[in-house]
């Protein structure tokens, strides 16, 4: 026994030690001193490597032991690095395109259970009432508990047309709820757009996509042209956006700031994490071969007033427009503290198709602010009266996400909380045998749209004067 023991430790340290040898000369490949390899703690690893092999109560593959080796590796880190198998690797390149199959929920790893961070806008998720800050504890009828992030969305998704039974559990209910939701081909459209008003336009994006910026030009110019280039205010809609591309990110940005304004810069520790963006088509199509899409959008909406509305729900590249609108003195934002995510996550493909998603730099505004575990504070803090009684008190931010990284500009703080109280809302029970009542776009009863509106407005006479 002690023999055999002895055999798959060395196999396990030989394993790992050629793994991070490969890894530590390929990392400091243009350093000249490589970092030494950590021998007493391949020890320790080459020692449960082998204790699993030997005594665990069923044979175990290298393979696997790997594998969840190197899923705790990045796991561990924060909740947004994590390693993309061929499979979820293939999903995440889909899934930046617009079109791809599941339920459509933005989703993140706490104490070993899934929490969502947001249902997508117009998803089978979204329909069915999944909300922010629910915890999925059961999958049909396997728990979530010990499973990796990853396997747990590949049990999200699967053959269109079917049901999943999901387990929830919400901090405002005394139970679990069971929620049925029909998994469907995801086609998010990134950018909807409607005149609200004579004179005043509405544009909200649910998520930045690769087609996001040519979409937004697009609806742009057709507002501009139903209105006979009268536009006298616009309201950029980016509640309950969790963010995606960067790029998306900064042609949205260009869209309304000064040709060559700084949108976004990045800070990390190797050059390529170390980035100025620009509002230039230079830095939104990164050499895609593209041609110009902003350049026939009307110089109107360079200066049209603009009130950009967001929430706790807001992540991430809805962040980074509404930081550089903000720092540019170019819009007023409106609504309530948004999530925190001020990280960048780089895809570094690796051999077979697979690849690591790995926290590589933070972000920050034009002016230097880090909005890491902090968010976007509005201009204006306009609750909804709806939501307000619960939002603040249950709504997941990236504070309150395990191993999240520290804001290293200023203090974690919680979320503003100084505006007036707004009046006690009842929540509603919803199960699967309900039907759910969604939101309709641009609707007239949206207060904090009614809000913007009437700023909006207001601005307008000020002007007039």
């Amino acid at each position: 026994m002690n023999r055999r023991f002895k055999e798959y430790g060395l196999i396990g340290l030989g394993l790992v030690a050629g793994i991070l040898v490969s890894l530590n000369f390929s990392a400091q490949a243009e350093k000249d001193t490589p970092l030494p390899l950590p021998i007493e703690e391949l020890r320790a690893f080459s020692d449960v490597f082998g204790r699993i092999k030997s005594d665990y109560v069923e044979p175990v593959s290298d393979k696997k032991l790997i594998t969840e080796a190197i899923n705790g590796m990045l796991s561990g880190l924060d909740p947004h690095s994590a390693y993309l198998d061929a499979e979820g690797f293939k999903e995440l390149q889909v899934g930046t395109q617009g079109e791809f199959g599941g339920l459509g929920i933005e989703v993140g790893m706490e104490d070993g259970l899934v929490k969502v961070i947001s249902p997508i806008e117009d998803t089978p998720a979204f329909n069915a009432g999944i909300k922010s800050g629910d915890f999925i504890i059961k999958i049909d009828d396997v728990m979530v508990k010990g499973l990796s992030l990853n396997d747990a969305v590949k049990k999200m998704r699967g053959k269109v047309g079917v049901s999943v039974m999901l387990t929830i559990a919400r901090k405002t209910e005394t139970k679990p709820l069971q929620i049925s939701v029909t998994r469907a081909v995801i086609k998010v459209q990134s950018v909807k757009a409607k005149m609200i008003d004579p004179g005043y336009g509405f544009v909200r994006i649910t998520q930045f996509q690769e087609h996001t910026g040519e979409n937004l030009a697009t609806a742009l110019q057709k507002l501009h042209k139903e209105n006979n280039g009268a536009l006298q205010g616009l309201v950029l809609d980016l509640r309950n956006d969790p963010g995606g591309l960067l790029t998306g990110a900064v042609a949205v940005s260009a869209a309304f700031l000064p040709k060559d304004a700084l949108v976004v810069y990045t800070e990390g520790r190797t050059e390529d994490a170390k980035m100025r963006l620009m509002a230039s088509s230079d830095y939104y199509l990164r050499g895609s071969g593209k041609e110009d899409y902003l350049k026939d959008v009307p110089s109107d909406f360079k200066n049209v007033p603009l009130v950009v509305l967001m929430n706790g729900g807001s992540a991430s590249a809805s962040e980074i427009v509404a930081g550089a609108l903000q720092d540019h003195k170019r819009a007023v934002v409106m609504g309530t503290q948004s999530f925190g995510k001020g990280s960048v996550q780089t895809i570094l493909p690796l051999g077979n198709n697979t690849a690591i998603k790995l926290t590589t730099a933070r972000y920050y505004t034009p002016s230097g602010r880090s909005i890491q575990a902090k968010g976007i504070v509005p201009d204006i803090v306009v609750e909804d009266p709806a939501t307000s009684a619960t939002e603040n008190a249950f709504r997941l931010r990236e504070a309150d996400l395990g191993n999240h990284l520290i804001n290293d500009k200023q203090p974690e703080s919680k979320p503003d909380t100084s505006s007036k109280p707004a009046p006690k809302a009842t929540p509603k029970t919803e199960d699967s045998g309900k039907k759910v009542e969604v939101a309709e776009f641009g609707a007239k009863n949206d207060y904090q749209l009614n809000q913007a509106m009437n700023l909006l407005k207001g601005m307008n006479i000020l002007r007039g004067k």
